[in-house]
């Protein structure tokens, strides 16, 4: 086939390169402006630009494309047979659905409908499921509300991060697209549509997503955030009325066995150079890397070397947000 790929992150990027290696024409490649990064704000060319100049494939990278008649004039001489969208990072316009033969097909990073939104594997792994998968869909107007082609299970394994899966995911996703264009080709594939009444949402994460509340959160549930929160936000909650990112933890049951029961959430245990924080429900989390506003990542007994706690020291906590499982 004929195909316009657009994309942006390195989630793309195994799709992309399974689609060239299935011999699919890629006629342009769309993927989102290049960025400053760093402190030095230097330009950095997206995951899914950079493959495609070493397949030497033609990009385009525009700022906005609902209005943008350059654009739609580029995209409707190159009359695409489909175009594949997978983490562009961009609403697609009407005109744009139209214009395909086949349609726009989707790779989405959940089994919808759950998971609707920017943030599916995140939130998929900060709820602590035990498996997730990929969806393949013709892209409609709604959010991701279009009817489904393919779908595949994907297990989450109890110490994964979102970054993992991430990964895990975008390798599994590529050949499912090549099987899904596959399909379409050959008229095998009927789309179905989606149960809205099942529908969940995961939403773009924000910053308070990583705030640690011990007062709401079970230590396990906290983990599970922790986990689904990697490489942004992460995890933090304050210390004298400093901001504390916690890099590393594990829960603790022997903690929740020993413990008398007069601890509350948010208050510290020191033991043996260990810190342990109480959280809902009598259950128990090792902070075992820290990491003080201003100061450096350090593993928790060199930590306590530098900011000598004492049991019953108290950790601060806020209301995060839960995404809809």
């Amino acid at each position: 086939m004929k195909l316009v790929f657009c994309g942006t992150p390195s989630f793309a990027v195994p799709t992309l390169e399974a689609l060239l290696a299935a011999g699919h024409e890629i006629a342009l490649v769309v993927s989102q402006p290049d960025r400053p990064v760093g402190r030095s704000q230097q330009l950095n060319a997206p995951p899914v630009k950079q493959a495609a100049l070493v397949a030497r494939l033609p990009v385009t990278q525009p700022e906005k494309i609902r209005n943008n008649a350059e654009f739609r004039s580029q995209l409707e001489a190159i009359t695409p047979d489909v175009i594949v969208v997978v983490a562009y990072g961009r609403i697609i316009p009407p005109w744009m659905l139209a214009l395909p033969r086949l349609g726009c097909i989707n790779l989405h990073g959940s089994l919808l409908p759950r998971y609707r939104g920017a943030a599916p594997i995140q939130w998929a792994v900060a709820n602590g499921d035990a498996f997730t998968g990929n969806t393949t869909m013709l892209l409609e107007e709604g959010l991701d509300t279009g009817p489904i082609l393919l779908q595949q299970t994907v297990e989450i394994k109890p110490n994964e991060t979102a970054m993992d899966l991430f990964d895990a995911l975008a390798k599994a996703g590529a050949p499912l697209m090549v099987e899904t264009l596959a399909g379409i080709a050959a008229a095998t594939l009927r789309p179905q549509p989606q149960n809205h009444a099942g529908a969940t949402f995961a939403p773009l994460l924000d910053r308070e997503d990583g705030r640690m509340d011990f007062a709401t959160h079970t230590a396990h549930e906290l983990y599970n955030r922790w986990r689904g929160f990697q490489p942004w936000p992460g995890a933090f909650t304050t210390l004298d009325g400093k901001k504390l990112i916690v890099h590393r933890m594990e829960v603790d049951p022997a903690q929740e066995s020993n413990a008398s029961g007069l601890a509350e959430p948010g208050q510290l245990c020191i033991e043996s150079h260990r810190i342990f924080v109480c959280c809902a429900g009598n259950t128990w989390l090792e902070l075992l890397e820290l990491q003080l506003e201003g100061k450096k990542r350090l593993p928790a007994s060199e930590f306590l070397r530098g900011n000598p706690l004492v049991s019953g020291s108290r950790l601060g906590t806020a209301a995060p947000r839960t995404a809809a499982r």
